[in-house]
C-alpha cells in the first residue's frame, strides 16, 4: 500500500492526497496489519483521510474500530451499486456505512453504460462490449436487454433519459454520499448532471423497477 501511494504521489507530483483507499480486502493479511499500514500512511501527511472499497458490512465494521482504536480518520467507503447490481443491500455495507456515520461514494452507477440508452437498439461496433469486453460482456447485454427496454419506459415516464433515471435512484438511496458517473465526454457529464432535476421516485415507480430487475 505504502509503495503504491509513493509512486502514485511521484507520477502526479504531489506531496499528499485528500483520501487513500484501500480497495479489497485481501483475506490472507490481517485486517490489523492492513489498517496499520493506512494508519501510517495517514500520519506520515501522504493523505488526509482513508477510505475502503468493496468492504462488506461485518468486515468494515471490524476495520472501523481498528482505525478508531488508531485514531485514523476513516471517512468514506466506495462500492459498485446500480439499479441491476444491489450487493451493498444484501452485504450489510450500506446499512453498517449509515449505522458508523462513514460516506459512501457509488461507481458502477449504469452498469458500464448497460442503464443508457446505447445498447437498446443492439450492441454498437464501438461499445466496450466489443473494444473491451473485460467488465461488460456481450452475453450480460443480451440477458438484461429487455429489462433495460422495460425500464427505459419508466424513464421516458418521468421525463428522464434511461441513464438519468439510473443515476437519480442510486443518488436517491439513503446513507449514498456521492455517485460516480463514470462519462467519457464532456456532453454526457452535462446530459447526465439533469438527473438532479428528478431524484424523488414514488412507492409504485420503485416497485416497477425492482418488479423487472430482481
Amino acid at each position: 500500500l505504502t509503495a503504491s501511494l509513493d509512486q502514485s504521489l511521484k507520477r502526479m507530483k504531489l506531496d499528499y492526497v485528500d483520501i487513500f483507499y484501500h480497495h479489497r480486502m485481501d483475506p490472507n493479511t490481517p485486517l490489523y496489519e492492513t489498517m496499520w499500514a493506512l494508519d501510517s500512511i495517514v500520519k506520515s501527511g501522504k493523505a488526509l483521510y482513508v477510505g475502503l472499497s468493496n468492504y462488506d458490512g461485518e468486515t468494515m465494521k471490524k476495520a472501523a474500530d481498528i482505525l478508531s482504536e488508531l485514531h485514523c480518520p476513516f471517512v468514506i467507503n466506495q462500492n459498485r451499486y446500480s439499479i441491476f447490481d444491489r450487493t451493498v443491500e444484501n452485504n450489510g455495507i450500506l446499512d453498517m456505512a449509515k449505522k458508523e456515520s462513514k460516506g459512501m461514494i457509488i461507481f458502477s452507477p449504469l452498469a458500464q453504460g448497460l442503464l443508457t440508452e446505447r445498447y437498446l437498439k443492439g450492441i454498437p461496433s464501438d461499445s466496450r462490449v466489443k473494444t473491451d469486453g473485460r467488465f461488460l460482456k456481450e452475453n450480460s447485454v443480451a440477458e438484461k436487454i429487455e429489462k433495460v427496454k422495460a425500464l427505459n419506459e419508466i424513464a421516458k415516464e418521468r421525463g428522464q433519459t434511461l441513464a438519468q433515471m439510473a443515476l437519480s435512484w442510486v443518488y436517491s438511496k439513503e446513507g449514498i454520499t456521492s455517485v460516480l458517473i463514470g462519462a467519457s465526454k464532456p456532453e454526457q457529464i452535462k446530459e447526465n448532471l439533469k438527473m438532479t432535476e428528478n431524484l424523488c421516485f414514488t412507492k409504485e415507480e420503485l416497485e416497477k423497477i425492482d418488479n423487472i430487475v430482481l
